[in-house]
């Protein structure tokens, strides 16, 4: 009698079928996220009529109509709302195995796409530039300046493989690499009583006009926390600014007085003498600035060796270094 042959799961039709490709499943993943064919074409970086035409041939290899076309809009189907799902997974999937084959390349080469949130990026950029320019040459450094929920999408996501960024987080899945701690100043207007003055109380953050920036940025967050610590009552802000240099024009133009994190005072106030500064008495109020990866990384233990020469490397800021983790 002869042998039966072909009878295993995985062959037959469903083992002869054509496969979509992963370009493929990004485009449908960025169309499902986007709901636009112009913006998700953008954020892969697709032309907008290979991108529709990737989508197309997925709906033809798998035999379902993914998407609905409208004049207006972009919708996912009933079948596309499920697969883009399945889709997603499998693109972390492969995401993960890119990851580790990078990790069991030569440590330092590739690429590392670096995430900051704008409060860090002017003041420590031109340090971790110079580090990766003369001790990591075969590392691609790619620098995304973005703020910190939009980070830790990104990191959580696969987007981004390390974050620069004011901790702590609490987030569960990330593990933080701690580099500094650096206290706040007080910046005032020219004039202003506090204006050089060393010691101050932060009992004075409970009346003051505080300027602080837009919602969204972790400093306006720790700005508040610290006044908060001391005393002063929730209330509306008077006025706030999308970045800090806009900031400090405000209070330069004597509408209050703002914190700066003392890494951006130089930067932010020694070209304008309409601004003085003062300190707070210690415990000055302070934040922790760190390295933030995915917990359990492939590239973990790189990580961890670029936070320790990233410390050695900003000995001249006018920050307290801190120890690598135990």
């Amino acid at each position: 009698m002869a042998a039966k042959t072909g009878t295993g799961r995985g062959t037959g039709v469903a083992g002869r079928a054509k496969q979509p490709s992963i370009a493929q499943l990004r485009a449908f993943a960025a169309v499902a996220e986007h709901l636009h064919f112009r913006d998700a074409a953008a954020a892969i970086g697709m032309s907008q009529p290979a991108l529709s035409g990737a989508v197309s041939a997925l709906e033809e290899t798998l035999g379902v109509r993914l998407l609905e076309r409208t004049t207006r809009k972009v919708l996912l189907s009933p079948a596309g709302e499920r697969l883009a799902v399945r889709a997603r997974k499998v693109l972390d999937a492969v995401g993960e195995l890119l990851e580790e084959a990078a990790a069991v390349r030569a440590p330092f080469t590739g690429t590392l796409r670096l995430g900051v949130i704008p409060t860090v990026a002017p003041y420590l950029l031109p340090a971790v530039l110079r580090l990766t320019h003369d001790t990591y040459p075969e590392l691609d450094l790619q620098v995304h300046e973005e703020q910190t929920a939009s980070l830790l999408d990104g990191l959580a996501a696969g987007r981004l493989d390390l974050l620069l960024i004011a901790v702590p987080l609490g987030v569960p899945g990330v593990t933080e690499l701690p580099l500094f701690d650096e206290d706040f100043v007080l910046v005032a207007p020219r004039g202003h009583a506090l204006g050089g003055r060393e010691g101050i109380s932060r009992d004075v953050l409970r009346e003051l006009d505080l300027l602080l920036l837009d919602e969204g940025h972790c400093l306006r967050d720790q700005a508040l926390d610290v006044c908060r610590d001391a005393g002063r009552e929730e209330g509306p802000v008077s006025m706030t600014a999308a970045g800090l240099p806009t900031l400090v024009q405000l209070v330069a133009g004597g509408l209050g007085v703002t914190l700066l994190p003392r890494t951006a005072v130089d930067v932010e106030t020694a070209r304008d003498g309409r601004l003085v500064t003062g300190c707070f008495a210690a415990p000055a109020p302070s934040r922790r600035v760190a390295l933030a990866m995915r917990a359990g990384a492939a590239r973990s233990a790189e990580y961890a060796a670029l936070a320790a020469a990233l410390r050695s490397s900003l000995t001249a800021l006018p920050v307290r270094l801190l120890d690598a983790p135990a």
